[in-house]
């Protein structure tokens, strides 16, 4: 079975949700014998010269670096692509690349679209591109042969925009088994000690609102409510800078916030295993994969309480209000004076291999049914 998968920059060691998805699902995928998996990546965020990772094919196909326009043109190619690789089963990512659903079936292919969440709320979205990705959304629920939603909130999301929309399959993001490491001479690095800073571990995008986290931990700091030698350690970047990561930025370095950059591997793992706490405050996400990675480190998480951060079932305590930074700098200050700092999570139903197996048997439904249940566009 030929899988061609887009809607992803690329793998492996490409930031964004999509893309940890990716690099954590297929190569679990081609583990199984009978999956044959190529996954078109973008050009311009890819820095290897790589053709085969982890058993998984990788074609590089060009797009232009504008957030306005790079999605729906490298998913038209990334479609021919598929055509001339003869797909089986074009795997479509993300609302933007589900715009072109229609065009791959008609192009004879069948298609497995997946639900990462409405894009179209995020803040860095002006109108025109919101109503596109809302036809994007349309246009995979009602014309892709399978659909996949990545959390219950998103499927309520389909149910109630697509009611007559079948084959929704809900499957979850998963996060992998936690390294436990030390990384002494990063951390020297970085000027931080272990368990002694408040992680932030996300893009720095709008809508995951790291400015509300700055400006707790200032306020926290400033009235000497956790010790002077707690820091405050962002790790991340962004895709494309603009005024608000550069204000980000420049109100971090005036705060002495520690900024890594995008950081994978040791680097990262040593990050989890030794922070106080992990916070996301973020106004939009589908199941964040950073906060489940967070959890299986058994930090304690302090994160918004918007609907996909409350599907995870963390205690009250865990939540504030999206956007109140009195709040947020409350529940820091709960964390980091406690005395008990690790956390034990229920993590069972975020299994990577788990949740590859139920991705195999919507592929293989797929491929035995001669049609799936929504029309041709």
């Amino acid at each position: 079975m030929k899988i061609i998968v887009t809607g992803t920059r690329g793998i492996p060691n490409v930031m964004g949700g999509v893309e940890t998805h990716c690099e954590e699902l297929f190569p679990r995928i081609v583990s199984s014998d009978g999956y044959d998996v190529t996954v078109i990546r973008r050009s311009n965020y890819v820095k290897d010269s790589l053709t085969e990772w982890r058993g998984v094919t990788l074609v590089n196909v060009d797009s232009p670096k504008k957030k306005s326009f790079e999605a729906i043109i490298h998913t038209f190619r990334a479609i021919n692509k598929a055509k001339r690789l003869g797909a089986d089963i074009l795997h479509v990512h993300a609302i933007g690349p589900a715009l072109l659903v229609p065009y791959a079936r008609m192009r004879g292919m069948k298609v497995v679209f997946t639900h990462h969440g409405p894009d179209y709320d995020r803040d860095k979205w002006g109108m025109a591109a919101k109503t596109i990705l809302k036809l994007g959304e349309r246009m995979g629920c009602m014309f892709a042969d399978e659909v996949i939603v990545i959390s219950d909130v998103i499927r309520r999301l389909i149910a109630d925009k697509y009611g007559r929309r079948e084959h929704v399959h809900l499957i979850y993001n998963g996060v992998p088994q936690p390294d436990f490491c030390d990384y002494p001479e990063y951390f020297r690095e970085l000027g931080i000690k272990r368990g002694r800073y408040i992680l932030g571990m996300c893009r720095f995008v709008p809508e995951k609102r790291l400015h509300d986290l700055v400006e707790a931990y200032i306020r926290l700091r400033d009235a000497h409510r956790i010790p002077d030698d707690i820091k405050l350690v962002l790790a991340g970047d962004t895709d494309f800078e603009d005024d608000y990561s550069r204000e980000l930025k420049r109100t971090a370095c005036e705060n002495n916030v520690v900024l890594t950059g995008f950081v994978k591997g040791r680097k990262l793992h040593s990050l989890l295993t030794n922070a106080l706490c992990y916070s996301l405050p973020s106004s939009h996400e589908g199941l964040p994969i950073a906060l489940l990675e967070a959890m299986s480190y058994r930090l304690p998480v302090v994160v918004s309480d918007i609907p996909a951060n409350m599907e995870v079932g963390l205690p009250a305590r865990c939540y504030f209000r999206c956007g109140d930074v009195g709040q947020l700098s409350e529940r820091l200050a709960a964390v980091v004076n406690e005395l008990q700092k690790h956390k034990d999570y229920d993590m069972s139903k975020y299994d990577w291999h788990k949740i590859a197996g139920q991705v195999r048997c919507v592929y293989d439904s797929l491929m035995s049914s001669p049609s799936a249940g929504n029309p041709q566009p």
